[in-house]
């Protein structure tokens, strides 16, 4: 990774994510499929200017769906890297997750 824009791809949102953003401050990436807990942690503190608690990282596996004639597989969504955010007490939230104002 060149710098910490690489780092994060997108906010992942979903209706968990939503949830966790607004009740346990807890916020979604895709991240880089090289990044690590200490790049998500500096890229997120600088990018957003905010005091991170803990990130937790998982690969999320591709989707795979079928097709209704021949009933292969195809995979239709590809994997990727999730990086969950979790933010110290205290800290503000972050605007990117925040509803139409």
């Amino acid at each position: 990774m060149k710098n910490m824009y690489d780092v994060l791809v997108r906010p992942l949102v979903t209706e968990k994510s939503s949830y966790q953003s607004g009740k346990l401050s807890q916020y979604a990436f895709v991240v880089a499929d090289e990044a690590t807990r200490t790049t998500v942690k500096d890229a997120v503190e600088s990018l957003f200017d905010v005091t991170v608690a803990r990130v937790n990282i998982l690969n999320a596996p591709a989707k795979r769906g079928r097709r209704n004639r021949s009933r292969r597989l195809l995979v239709r969504r590809p994997s990727f890297k999730k990086a969950i955010v979790t933010l110290a007490e205290g800290s503000k939230p972050l605007e990117i997750f925040e509803g139409v104002q």
